[in-house]
């Protein structure tokens, strides 16, 4: 069965033709569309019965009646992407390689495996169809996207231009706000686990980390411990902290109050708040994700958000993110500093990007986005608690990772957990360390993939991985390796 999605390949009502994998199937639909160029549908039902042994569905239509692609096994090599072909990258180690008849799923790096919106790559090339690519300062549809957007995703009024500024990226316009904020040297409090880039960009800017653990309630939730964030304030004179909301890599979504009892406590110590909400639009299983800068008036003015279509759309490769900052004192200083470097411009084509992201048919490919990912999350985390004895996992609420905590499986079997991370890549499954997240023994795993991948994925790490890996070798050491 051929699986065709007429919305990804660029179709429209006009379109004649399409860039199809098969040749025999270009063809014919081809040959179909131009008896028929102004109604597509009746051109694929006369497709339809004329190969029998072929299903091509619009856009319209897949196996969970989705309108849009999530189900298309994409064959990205070649295509620059790190996330499929790993062992290029040269700023990673990994502890094995992938033997041969295994092909490789990519789990490690936040990267998604399916096709973008449409209306995507449709602003970018119509853009540069216009041959001149010069300089220019952001278009008011620009703002007007993202205004609409958080008025729409997340209830935001009175949001205007002059509070949006562009970062080149979101750890970009964390290290600007923390000059701005901090001296170098200066503690900033982050709760752990902690995002890698976190930890890579403060330490590489002169700023010492102060960890606040989150805990597991009875229910397995992690949640932020007040009374530690708080000591650790006061003992250490700190004055600026990161919030990841939603949290990376745990995928906790916040909950209203846990921001208000969190902000509170900023206002109490004086401290400013870097808000790192670039996962806000990813949530699971119904999930609402709560501003930092909604809770209080005191919020609004203590807080740097930062937000980017990078990881809801996987643009990363095009790069651009953005803040939204209410305080036109922190505002000024933080555009200031942004400047310095002279290489936080926007790219023009990054700019259409977020716009074709934020149309109304983005609206659409993101809520069912949410379904799949919800769907694969659920997935895997019955097939974990069912197969995998030994390995715990808090069921994220938004991002598509899991933190898997592999303590009691690796002390079992008496292995660490970098040989149980080069056992999964040994077939194919390419997950990620997750001690440089500050998981003394887990792995962190990305699920944004079609589900048949995910399961191929668990099935192979029962068979050859997690039911397999018995004998012990030495003494157990969690952070061996």
């Amino acid at each position: 069965m051929y699986l065709i999605h007429l919305g990804y390949l660029g179709y429209d009502q006009d379109a004649q033709t399409a860039f199809i994998p098969n040749e025999e199937i270009r063809q014919e639909l081809t040959a179909a569309t131009r008896r028929n160029p102004k109604n597509i549908s009746v051109s694929l039902r006369n497709y339809n019965k004329n190969i029998a042994d072929k299903t091509v569905l619009s856009s319209r239509k897949d196996e969970n009646t989705m309108k849009y692609d999530f189900t298309t096994i994409l064959d990205r090599k070649g295509k620059d992407s790190i996330a499929v072909e790993p062992f290029e990258a040269d700023w990673i180690k990994w502890p094995g390689k992938t033997k041969e008849g295994f092909d490789i799923i990519p789990m490690w790096v936040a990267d998604m495996n399916f096709p973008a919106v449409h209306t995507i790559p449709e602003a970018i090339i119509e853009r540069t169809k216009h041959t001149t690519y010069g300089y220019f300062s952001p278009r008011e549809e620009y703002f007007d996207a993202i205004i609409k957007w958080h008025k729409t995703r997340n209830g935001i009024e009175g949001l205007e231009p002059k509070h949006i500024g562009y970062e080149n990226g979101v750890l970009g316009g964390v290290v600007s706000a923390l000059n701005v904020l901090c001296s170098k040297g200066d503690s900033v409090l982050l709760h752990s686990p902690t995002y890698i880039g976190f930890t890579k960009s403060l330490t590489n800017n002169g700023y010492h980390i102060v960890h606040s653990p989150l805990v597991k309630d009875e229910n397995n939730v992690y949640r932020m411990d007040f009374e530690d964030m708080e000591k650790k304030i006061v003992e250490n004179h700190i004055h600026a902290a990161i919030f990841c909301s939603p949290h990376n890599p745990t995928g906790r979504v916040w909950e209203r109050w846990e921001i208000e009892k969190a902000m509170e406590i900023y206002k109490k110590h004086d401290v400013y708040v870097v808000s790192d909400e670039i996962w806000s639009d990813l949530l699971l299983n119904g999930h609402k994700h709560i501003t930092t800068q909604s809770v209080s008036e005191d919020a609004k003015q203590r807080t740097v958000a930062l937000y980017a279509p990078s990881k809801t759309f996987n643009l990363a490769g095009l790069i651009g993110s953005y803040h939204i900052i209410y305080n036109d004192w922190l505002r000024d200083r933080i555009l200031k500093e942004s400047s310095l470097s002279h290489y936080n411009s926007m790219n023009l084509l990054s700019m259409y990007a977020l716009i074709g992201a934020y149309k109304p048919e983005g609206y659409e490919w993101v809520d069912e986005l949410k379904e799949v990912l919800s769907g694969n999350v659920n997935y895997a985390c019955d097939y974990i608690e069912k197969h995998f004895d030994g390995v715990n996992v808090s069921r994220p609420e938004g991002t598509y990772m899991l933190f898997l905590d592999c303590t009691e499986w690796c002390k079992k079997h008496g292995r660490t957990i970098t040989e149980l991370q080069a056992a999964g890549i040994e077939v194919g499954v390419i997950w990620q360390d997750g001690v440089a997240f500050h998981g003394p023994c887990h792995i962190r795993m990305n699920l944004a993939l079609p589900l048949s991948r995910v399961k191929e994925a668990f099935d192979r790490l029962d068979k050859y991985v997690f039911n397999v890996l018995s004998a012990p070798r030495g003494h157990f050491n969690p952070q061996e390796g």
